[in-house]
């Protein structure tokens, strides 16, 4: 079978052009990105600056990620009340707070009040994704949906490689360069004189993220913004949820997006601790092997989002079930590749991965939305409410950092990767359960 993939086709709906709400709901994806891709790196910047463990600076994963999990069903019956609009304009609102408050986090000099700054902030990324992704979803008819998630998903990874960029060139190189062991030995004073320069660097690129979406917000509310779905539902979200969860295929799509959603954001936050690890045995300072470590991560952020516009292009040829199964597999060895390398080719086995990721996202969205009807907007919530993945495994991988267990010469950093190992099995078996049940049980029908 071809799938059809015409930019025009893809964003019309019954007669109607949806192309400008495209364009303005796609920014906020590229908004979203900017925002989850400058988080990895700044777990390791929180542990330097408050001179914590791996552990204690992954609950910047935990409450960045809590955020998504708490708020996807209150924005759910919220956008079922009143409109997507009003979904992505109370998110904006939301994500601009947040952003904002960490001036107020720093002038505090406390980690605590950081980690509320990133829960109120991802609220409101929560109330975004579930309005966004259902809006592109129903931008069209359903038979392209897959497609346009992807076509607009693609421009996540644009601003990420910005976040991720200005990171690297705003906090890791203006921070300062003493390592790890020298601040343990600060006295008071001089530790908390080195804090407060070096959260000054860190907070500057949420305060021009959280004036850049206020510019957004203005945008969108002063747009005409269609009602881009006719399916119209009153029904109560206990119905919904008893509805979609007898669906397996929704059912089993909650449960690979919540496995995928750990495995990128696992790969993402500890590729700054793996390329550390590696540059420093190879004799390089802690800073330096830092920024060469996000250098690494900003090329596995190119290859992830040339990956989305390749991968998405395949979609015209490949079923998304299959597709999906297939990078999959590939991650898997990639990632089996990472743990068992000790040197550069297990980094170099790391930065591949994100190709293989690229597409997991949009496409187990697409999926498990085939078939829900007016369940839309609760099924698309759910699917938000498993990025909870992204707070629960960081956590269990950094606990197998700070171990600092060995296994056949292998370090507790390689063996830590086996936490996306298994995430990636979990999406290769749910790939291949929507190819069979989709495509070769149809043909055989």
């Amino acid at each position: 079978m071809k799938i059809k993939f015409n930019t025009a086709e893809i964003l019309t709906k019954d007669g109607v052009s949806f192309l400008v709400p495209f364009i303005l709901i796609t920014s906020c994806f590229a908004l979203w990105g900017f925002a989850n891709d400058m988080t990895g790196p700044i777990v390791k910047a929180f542990s330097k600056i408050f001179r914590m463990s791996a552990t204690e600076g992954a609950l910047v994963q935990v409450a960045f990620y809590l955020g998504y999990f708490a708020m996807a069903f209150p924005a759910a019956i919220f956008i079922q009340r009143f409109s997507f609009k009003a979904g992505v304009m109370v998110g904006l609102s939301l994500f601009a707070i947040g952003s904002l408050l960490f001036l107020p986090a720093k002038m505090l000099g406390f980690y605590f009040p950081f980690l509320l700054a990133y829960f109120i902030l991802t609220c409101g990324l929560s109330f975004l994704e579930t309005s966004c992704n259902p809006y592109i979803y129903c931008m069209g008819t359903e038979e392209t949906a897959t497609q346009r998630l992807n076509l607009a998903q693609a421009f996540n990874p644009i601003g990420a490689l910005l976040g991720m960029y200005l990171v690297m060139e705003f906090v890791q190189k203006q921070m300062s360069p003493m390592s790890t062991e020298q601040r343990h030995e600060l006295n008071d004073l001089q530790f908390n004189m080195l804090k407060d320069h070096d959260l000054s660097v860190l907070i500057g690129p949420y305060l021009g993220l959280g004036v850049v979406t206020i510019i957004l917000l203005v945008l969108i509310r002063m747009a005409k913004m269609p009602n881009a779905s006719n399916v119209a539902s009153n029904k109560d979200i206990g119905t919904a949820l008893r509805q979609l969860f007898r669906e397996p295929n929704y059912r089993n799509g909650v449960i690979s997006q919540f496995f995928y959603v750990g495995a990128q954001v696992t790969c993402w936050t500890f590729i700054i601790q793996y390329g550390t690890r590696v540059f420093m045995a190879e004799g390089m300072e802690e800073k330096a092997a830092e920024i060469l470590s996000q250098q690494y991560n900003i090329l596995a952020m190119v290859l992830f989002t040339v990956s989305r516009f390749i991968c998405t292009w395949f979609l015209k040829y490949i079923e998304p079930g299959r597709l999906l199964s297939i990078l999959a597999i590939l991650a898997i060895s990639f990632t089996a590749g990472v743990i068992l390398f000790p040197d550069r080719n297990g980094l170099y086995c790391l930065v591949c991965v994100s190709a293989c990721m690229s597409l997991m996202f949009p496409t187990i969205y697409g999926i498990a939305l085939h078939g829900v009807g007016d369940n839309v907007k609760f099924a698309g919530a759910g699917l938000i409410m498993a990025i909870l993945g992204g707070s629960f495994f960081p956590p269990l991988q950094a606990l197998i950092i700070d171990s600092k267990i060995t296994l056949m010469g292998l370090s507790s950093t390689n063996l830590s990767f086996i936490i996306p190992f298994i995430c990636f099995i979990v999406v290769a078996l749910y790939g291949h359960q929507s190819y069979v049940r989709h495509y070769i049980m149809k043909d055989l029908g």
